[in-house]
């Protein structure tokens, strides 16, 4: 039997500032997910098994969320895995798939947060980032800021002192995505905004600036994934976009062991992913024409280039340069969706969402933020703590 699987459907709200969003997570979760079951032409009682993602809440949310879609008894399965939650969500239910154990499964994630930078809810046990932390400290000294933006914008002084990028490589990336996001209907802001408004917007941790940051978010997203039988017999090859290639890495010794602030926030579980995922499609970099990146902050979207192999380590600021990434650039587009900047960042739903956009370039659908001729995509999300997921999409053949 054919272990080729198949995105057939997928669904998302409009990401919204939190204390805004009309509804509670069980009411955007089942918008996503009826979303996802209708552009599969599916009941949900053809779904078999179901992971649900969110990192804000307590044990069963999941189940609770899809008992507004039914009530069939099948295996709910809750993931929480930092940023990365939506995305591994969805590597287990590739992996059910393509193991052969079902032939229909859903991924959903979700999330309801609270307004500001993210904070830590357990105070009176280990927690998660300890390691990385403490070694962030060991290469910079602290100051008073948020924990994720001190991380990344550490990363980003390191590329800076280390290989010549400058502050306005950074913004340039928040005009961009700010720039891609004013044609997505689903994202949290929609404006455009000048390169200078990006520059002169309020320091969060030099060198990034607000607009450069990726804002709380409330929402949900889903993805319908079956096997190439389950394809087969329902007709469904004119919308299937098939997972070619995934992969998940955690820390490496590198993380903790190199001097190197840009390790630290997972570079190289990022690079190995990439090539995981690659070698399994049997794609280059280089025939990837679209591309959804974690860029939490402006900072890691610029590692991430290298990380993936688009530029070399040290030259990812030279595709700026040449404004590569964006529509018109010689490169692939990079977060045609506005990205996490300015499509919103709710923790469970990103990576899903994520998966939506590229399923939507690949069949020629994105409407004003359509890639021409788009027929490979890749998906990137990383969560610290630590997990990378890279997915590479393909349009299906039969």
């Amino acid at each position: 039997m054919s272990n080729r699987t198949f995105v057939i459907g997928v669904g998302m709200t409009k990401f919204e500032k939190p204390g805004t969003k009309e509804g509670d997570y069980p009411d955007w979760a089942q918008e996503a997910g009826e979303k996802a079951l209708a552009d599969a032409g599916i009941p949900y009682e053809d779904v078999e098994q179901a992971y649900a993602g969110y990192c804000y809440g307590d044990s069963t949310y999941g189940q609770r969320a899809l008992y507004t879609l039914g009530l069939t008894g099948i295996p709910v399965v809750n993931v929480n895995n930092n940023c990365s939650t939506g995305s591994s969500a969805l590597f287990l239910a590739r992996q059910a798939v393509k193991g052969g154990i079902v032939d229909c499964a859903l991924a959903i994630g979700f999330e309801k947060m609270e307004p500001g930078s993210l904070g830590v809810k357990y105070t009176d046990r280990t927690n998660a980032l300890d390691k990385h932390a403490m070694r962030m400290f060991e290469i910079r000294d602290p100051e008073a800021s948020p924990p994720a933006p001190q991380m990344f914008g550490n990363a980003g002084r390191d590329h800076m002192e280390k290989y010549g990028s400058t502050p306005d490589h950074f913004a340039w990336i928040g005009w961009k995505n700010h720039k891609h996001s004013a044609n997505n209907p689903y994202a949290q802001f929609q404006t455009a905004y000048t390169l200078d408004e990006i520059k002169d917007a309020k320091e969060v941790y030099a060198p990034l600036t607000r607009l450069q940051c990726s804002p709380t978010s409330d929402g949900a997203g889903a993805v319908v994934v079956a096997s190439e039988r389950f394809v087969d017999d329902h007709g469904l090859w004119d919308q299937a976009v098939e997972i070619a290639g995934q992969a998940v890495v955690t820390d490496t010794p590198s993380t903790f062991d190199a001097k190197s602030s840009i390790r630290v926030v997972g570079y190289d579980m990022s690079r190995i992913a990439a090539e995981q995922a690659l070698n399994e499609a049997a794609t280059g970099i280089g025939e990837v024409d679209v591309i959804e990146l974690h860029d939490c902050f402006s900072a890691n979207e610029l590692l991430t280039y290298e990380a993936l192999g688009l530029a070399e380590e040290g030259h990812g600021h030279e595709l700026i340069d040449a404004e590569a990434t964006t529509y018109g650039g010689d490169g692939p587009v990079v977060n045609p969706s506005g990205g996490l900047i300015s499509k919103g960042h709710p923790l469970g739903a990103t990576g899903l969402a994520q998966c939506a956009e590229l399923t939507w370039q690949l069949r020629g659908t994105a409407n004003g933020r359509q890639v021409d001729g788009a027929a490979v995509a890749l998906q990137h999300n990383i969560g610290l703590g630590g997990a990378a997921v890279v997915a590479v999409y393909k349009k299906a053949v039969a």
